[in-house]
């Protein structure tokens, strides 16, 4: 008899045997004529490779779906931004294959000029992976077995983070607790420089991290973060340093300040509207040069009956040092004295962005003076005597 007529008995496991959509109850042997055992172990590995695609989730299955259509859109959006770019090269009359993003910004500005101080209502150009939100990669693999070591904890690139710094920390105290068994000093000149930059905001440091994390884990960041700086060999982490910071110069004040007017005497004047603090609305006008001269509806400083209001409308000035070199004209109704003077103190601060000198509009940018205050009273509730205050609560 030859080998080939054999008939050959696997051994099979009493469970069910799953086959492509049907389920087949296994039996005690599974009987094969074949001409050597090498096809029957072959067709085991095929039903294994079955049963291991058989065990991919649903949710990885529903992720693996949407990578697909995020990557063929963002293919799509890249390919226009290229053909849009060589357009604008084109235009400008240079070589698209060194036209740089930082060539486009100005051709759009050249191109397309707007009078809107709003940077969301710009006409803008920018690659697809600055305009459209990243993406969270796959966290597991087809097995559903995580990747990241953290995955547990909900937020592993948070956590991440802080287990980095909390290593970098560890790292500098070595290498201090190494210099001082040297007897050595740390060198004075290899400072870390922080001057003109800050850390990321909450939202900025979620769009790194492709994670939402609350407000009492962002203060932990800053926390630990300054606790790094404050270490004297900080600069030797420098660049884990400046991933979480952003320099104010990276704002563009230069495309939201306005260029000043000339009125008939040939002075410089600024006018800002919507001024808004409350209920309060109004419009400031600065003049340049001056003598320091303020209006207020009609009246001098003396408007304003309270010291309090009058600081907050002379402290812009006094910032920036030019109380006695412009004249301030307002206009303002609504509100109280409050509101009418946190609105006058925001005009009077926005107008004089025109007037100085960009490390001074830096330092008002941190001192808070170009942002809006739009906070207000808060309603009433019912069943309470106020805002927050509760009735009085006695046990007897």
């Amino acid at each position: 008899m030859s080998f080939a007529s054999l008939k050959l008995w696997v051994p099979v496991s009493r469970s069910v045997i799953h086959f492509r959509n049907t389920i087949v109850p296994s039996i005690r042997y599974i009987s094969s004529t074949t001409s050597s055992g090498d096809n029957v172990l072959s067709n085991l590995t095929d039903w294994e490779t079955l049963n291991r695609k058989k065990k991919i989730s649903k949710a990885m299955k529903a992720y693996l779906e949407r990578a697909r259509e995020h990557d063929e859109f963002m293919s799509k959006q890249q390919f226009e931004y290229n053909i849009g770019k060589r357009h604008l090269a084109n235009m400008m009359g240079e070589d698209p294959e060194t036209f740089t993003q930082k060539d486009v910004d100005r051709a759009i500005e050249y191109l397309f000029p707007s009078g809107i101080y709003d940077p969301a209502a710009r006409p803008l150009m920018k690659p697809p992976q600055e305009v459209f939100p990243a993406r969270k990669a796959a966290e597991f693999d087809e097995a559903g077995r995580p990747h990241h070591f953290l995955f547990y904890t909900g937020k592993p690139n948070f956590f991440k983070l802080m287990y980095d710094a909390a290593e970098t920390i560890q790292q500098l105290y070595s290498f201090q607790d190494k210099v001082i068994r040297k007897k050595a000093a740390p060198d004075p000149n290899a400072v870390l420089q922080l001057d003109g930059n800050v850390w990321l905001t909450k939202e900025q440091l979620e769009n790194v991290l492709v994670e939402a994390i609350t407000d009492l884990e962002y203060d932990n960041f800053k926390l630990v973060m300054d606790r790094i700086t404050s270490l004297p060999y900080a600069y030797r982490c420098k660049d884990f340093i400046e991933k979480y910071r952003k320099p104010l110069a990276m704002q563009k004040f230069a495309l939201e300040i306005p260029k000043p007017s000339y009125d008939d005497e040939g002075r410089a004047f600024i006018t800002t509207y919507e001024c808004l603090r409350k209920q309060a609305r109004g419009d400031v006008t600065i003049r340049s040069p001056g003598t320091g001269k303020i209006t207020i509806n009609g009246k001098d400083i003396t408007y304003f009956e309270d010291i309090q209001s009058r600081e907050q409308v002379m402290f812009p000035l006094i910032f920036t040092e030019m109380q006695n070199r412009v004249d301030i004209e307002c206009n303002v109704e609504g509100g109280g004295p409050s509101g009418q003077s946190g609105a006058i103190r925001w005009g009077i601060a926005w107008g004089l962005r025109s007037f100085v000198e960009k490390p001074m509009l830096e330092r008002m940018q941190v001192a808070g003076l170009l942002t809006r205050d739009y906070r207000r009273r808060e309603r009433k509730k019912p069943g309470q005597p106020g805002a927050r205050k509760k009735p009085t609560w006695k046990k007897r």
